[in-house]
């Protein structure tokens, strides 16, 4: 064999390090996009049967399909946020107003509803004694900071969330773009797959899609019917602002944080207005749309792709600790991909262990006849 002469060595590594230059270039001049960019992409990819079926029934034609999609995720994303944000903005100066208006509020007996919730009734009585001690002028005066710190904090987080709206804006725009043109697309990640491992390749970028759609049909589906029920619950217990609560619940869902942080204080709210029986049947329908989604999640999840459950959760788990909400999506994607490798690479060496014990070649390495 002839040993590589030292110009080559050079060039090739000039080479590598010009690639890597460019790539680092390229991340660095798309790192504004990259949010929206993955996101859209995720988008896409989860809904694209969906995109699918709404232009053959809207006359093959894709320019219609494409402008449904932009307009339903405009309605479920951009808006609800905007909603959020303004009702959250109305509401401070009210709760300013109730923290003021614990000055002239006189502490008497603790309320009957505590004798209803077990396991608990002693230690909030407890509470109360502890409470009671406290004048209101105190109380108001402990309080007061406290709300207006959260005002200001959260003012000053409203150019934040208005970055996030102009994030959301884009995203949809180039999930537009990529409605309209996914085949291109499609392909071109799919040869860019084969040049790098072949049929393997293809198969990790199939399974890379599949991943995404059922994490995204276990996710979002799952947050979809736990927040519809929660909903249901709360408009039938009357209580109030059912509406920005489930919009509440949606998102604390889609955040793997669960609807409880809306559900039980709601409960609690129906106790203290001596609601006691609608917060008892409230309570026990909380507890049920609480752990719903320990049999519902799975069950969506195993729908859009065949992949072990618990290679899904944990990188659903994993993957929102790492990256935040989007590691929702990368997270099993990541390891489904190298799931399906190693499967392929412990697949690869059977094989060939097969064909050399056909031919008669012994397969132990560790076991061969001396000369």
């Amino acid at each position: 064999m002839t040993p590589h002469r030292p110009t080559e060595i050079t060039r090739s590594t000039l080479a590598v390090l010009c690639i890597c230059l460019l790539i680092a270039t390229c991340l660095w001049i798309l790192r504004p996009f990259l949010f929206s960019l993955t996101w859209a992409v995720m988008i896409v990819i989860a809904t694209w049967p969906l995109i699918l079926k709404i232009e053959q029934v809207c006359w093959r034609k894709r320019w219609i399909a494409v402008l449904i999609m932009s307009l339903a995720l405009l309605l479920l994303l951009v808006l609800p946020l905007s909603f959020a944000i303004l009702t959250i903005l109305d509401s401070t100066g009210e709760l300013i107003g109730l923290l003021e208006k614990l000055k002239t509020v006189k502490a008497g007996d603790p309320p009957a509803w505590f004798d209803n919730i077990p396991f608990y009734a002693d230690n909030l009585h407890q509470l109360w004694q502890q409470f009671v001690v406290i004048s209101p002028q105190e109380l108001s005066a402990k309080l007061t900071p406290y709300a207006r710190t959260v005002l200001t904090w959260f003012i000053a987080q409203v150019g934040n969330i208005g970055l996030l709206v102009v994030q959301f804006l884009l995203m949809i725009v180039l999930s537009a773009v990529l409605y309209a043109k996914g085949e291109q697309a499609a392909n071109l990640v799919c040869n860019f797959a084969r040049r790098l491992a072949g049929d393997r390749g293809i198969e990790a970028a199939l399974l890379s899609a599949a991943a995404i759609r059922s994490v995204a049909i276990g996710i979002v589906g799952t947050a979809i019917i736990q927040s519809s029920l929660g909903g249901l619950g709360l408009v039938v217990a009357g209580v109030p602002a059912a509406t920005l609560l489930i919009a509440i619940m949606m998102l604390l869902c889609i955040a793997q944080i669960g609807p409880g942080l809306v559900l039980f204080p709601a409960v609690i709210w129906l106790y203290w207005s001596g609601e006691s029986t609608w917060a008892t049947i409230l309570l026990v329908w909380s507890v049920f749309v609480t752990i719903s989604d320990n049999f519902l999640r799975p069950f969506l999840i195993k729908m859009g792709a065949n992949l072990p459950i618990l290679l899904i959760i944990v990188g659903v788990i994993g993957g929102l600790v790492a990256f935040g909400i989007i590691g929702l999506f990368i997270g099993p994607v990541m390891l489904a991909v190298t799931y399906t490798l190693l499967l392929a690479w412990i697949g690869g060496a059977e094989e060939r262990d097969a064909d050399m014990n056909e031919s008669g070649t012994p397969t132990d390495c560790l076991v061969q006849d001396k000369p």
